[in-house]
């Protein structure tokens, strides 16, 4: 939630970010509960995540293999955000909706190449 002079949630000092945590992990559980790729996403990262830390030679490199799955993760997130917010304004097409939507999917997909190549880069440099 953003900081506001006239909201007294937002977030300040310990009660806050309790608050602040709370709603964080409110979104971690509705999004696994309705995103079927987020699931997906998730038993991959606990799989591939031991796995970069084991692989990694150095901390350079374990915070590349698992940092990227990270991300794709975060952009998931986001990317059922702004699922969420057009599907809250109704189930007609439309030519932007259907755009953003798009775009979201994009982001999420770019990430995940970006995650393959990084793998790819880091272990095939040793053969793997």
């Amino acid at each position: 939630m953003a900081d506001s002079s006239i909201t007294r949630f937002a977030p300040r000092g310990p009660r806050g970010m309790w608050r602040a945590l709370q709603w964080s992990l409110k979104g971690l559980v509705v999004t696994w509960c309705v995103e079927s790729s987020f699931r997906l996403e998730v038993y991959i990262f606990v799989f591939a995540a031991p796995l970069g830390l084991w692989l990694g030679h150095g901390g350079v490199e374990k915070a590349l293999l698992v940092g990227v799955l990270v991300l794709v993760l975060a952009t998931e997130l986001l990317n059922s955000a702004i699922e969420a917010v057009i599907e809250r304004y109704g189930p007609e097409h439309h030519e932007l909706a259907g755009r953003a939507k798009d775009m979201g999917s994009a982001a999420v997909f770019v990430l995940m190449i970006n995650a393959v190549l990084t793998w790819a880069l880091i272990l095939g440099a040793r053969g793997f």
